[in-house]
């Protein structure tokens, strides 16, 4: 039952995500850039709302009170896809993405994600492409939007961790924005890699903001990585019942059924 309604799943998402990325091509033109982004996050919001009904990946969102009333950098752990997507269904403002240019490439998701205002990394500039990041960032923040970024660079395994990047931490300090920290357990119900879908309750844990105004970087980056590991623990204690290695694998990677809090 688990493999069949994983590939259901799968079929939604090819069949859901083709019609909708034309419909944004053919309508963003006559969109402003918020009714593009909102519109586009519809897709998301959808999906999100299948993946619980057909495969039983709940969530709870805790820590509301925390989201700042202004321009903002959120940072998030990264354990999987489902944040990916959840995240713009669930934020109350507008979410700019920091990613890899490459992206823009990808048939119908790409040409529609190119059509929105996003952050673009090219990366073969070396150094010039933070300069890059920085000026887009200023633009995004100015007109009101979140931008958000993965620290750890790449989605880790449950109960483990990656090395925090600086680069979010480097954009908050330079242009001055909050930063926010952002805790959750959805490797558990959509692991990274796996094709199967896991029931379960995803807790997504918003904490208190970080001023970043006259801090460095690597202090507001160790703020962060320090609050969101802490966060892990609490919400899914089981993953770390031993001390959590980087880029390792715990006992039991497949998520239970039944809600953590």
């Amino acid at each position: 039952m688990l493999q069949f309604r994983s590939i259901l799943f799968f079929i939604f998402l090819i069949v859901w995500t083709i019609p909708y990325a034309i419909a944004c091509i053919v309508s963003f033109p006559f969109l402003s850039r918020v009714q593009r982004y909102w519109f586009a996050a519809g897709w998301c919001k959808v999906v999100i709302r299948v993946g619980d009904k057909l495969c039983g990946m709940r969530y709870r969102v805790i820590g509301w009170e925390n989201l700042p009333d202004r321009p903002a950098i959120i940072l998030s752990k990264h354990q999987s896809a489902w944040e990916t997507v959840a995240l713009p269904a669930l934020m109350p403002r507008p979410l700019c993405y920091v990613f890899k240019r490459e992206l823009l490439y990808v048939p119908f998701f790409g040409w529609a994600l190119g059509l929105l205002s996003m952050i673009h990394i090219n990366r073969s500039k070396g150094t010039d492409a933070f300069q890059s990041v920085v000026a887009q960032g200023r633009e995004r923040l100015a007109e009101g939007s979140w931008i958000i970024m993965f620290p750890e660079g790449t989605r880790t395994k449950t109960g483990s961790r990656n090395k925090y990047k600086s680069g979010g931490a480097r954009l908050a300090a330079t242009t001055g924005a909050p930063v926010v920290p952002i805790a959750h357990n959805a490797g558990r119900v959509w692991p990274r890699n796996s094709f199967k879908k896991y029931p379960g309750e995803v807790i997504v844990s918003i904490g208190p903001v970080i001023e970043t105004a006259g801090r460095t970087p690597e202090a507001v980056n160790a703020d962060v990585a320090e609050w969101i590991e802490r966060e892990m623990v609490r919400i899914d204690p089981d993953a770390y019942t031993s001390k959590p290695r980087a880029n390792a694998s715990p006992s039991a990677d497949k998520p239970d059924a039944s809600p953590r809090t």
